[in-house]
């Protein structure tokens, strides 16, 4: 269950309460889609799915066999039809970076930042990826995007987009040029 929470963490950029509150039915595997319910700002959205996404998630229902919620909490818990807390959804991000020897602290919102980040580097714009992360403004978006040197040096720089000739600068005084 904890790797299958980290992939559709990482795989959706949704936040943790949003994971939390998924449900079974949420899930359009013929749109390749999950449909998250009342967002942030009580906002509905869908978010696409991959195809390896997807089997990770029918792996972990043949397994599980949830009913309602995606991730339901344990029976000592909360009971069985009520869905995870998103706590337990933040210990587990946490617990699962100090497994891996990551030394850094690590949350559900870090997959989230990764999400938003790779999308960036991957060429999706600015517009594509405030709608999958559910902002109502283009401004907490921006806040996500930690670019990487590689996507900075991949920018096109408009000098190279210009031919220029070598040879008209060549042995010319500056007075020699007319405007």
């Amino acid at each position: 269950m904890h790797r299958t929470i980290l992939m559709v963490l990482f795989a959706t950029g949704i936040r943790r309460t949003e994971a939390s509150l998924l449900k079974v039915s949420d899930l359009d595997s013929e749109r390749m889609v999950i449909h998250v319910r009342q967002g942030k700002g009580s906002r509905d959205r869908d978010v696409p799915m991959t195809t390896k996404l997807l089997e990770a998630l029918r792996e972990y229902w043949r397994w599980k066999r949830p009913k309602v919620y995606l991730f339901p909490s344990t029976e000592g818990q909360r009971g069985m039809e009520q869905p995870i807390s998103d706590h337990t959804i933040w210990y587990i991000c946490s617990e699962a970076a100090k497994r891996a020897g990551i030394k850094k602290r690590v949350g559900a919102h870090t997959l989230r930042h990764s999400f938003a980040t790779t999308l960036m580097e991957s060429g999706a714009d600015l517009r594509t990826i405030q709608l999958l992360m559910g902002h109502a403004n283009l401004e907490h978006t921006t806040r996500y995007l930690h670019m990487s040197q590689r996507h900075l040096h991949a920018a096109p720089n408009p000098l190279d987009q210009i031919s220029v000739n070598s040879q008209r600068f060549s042995r010319k005084r500056p007075d020699d040029y007319q405007a």
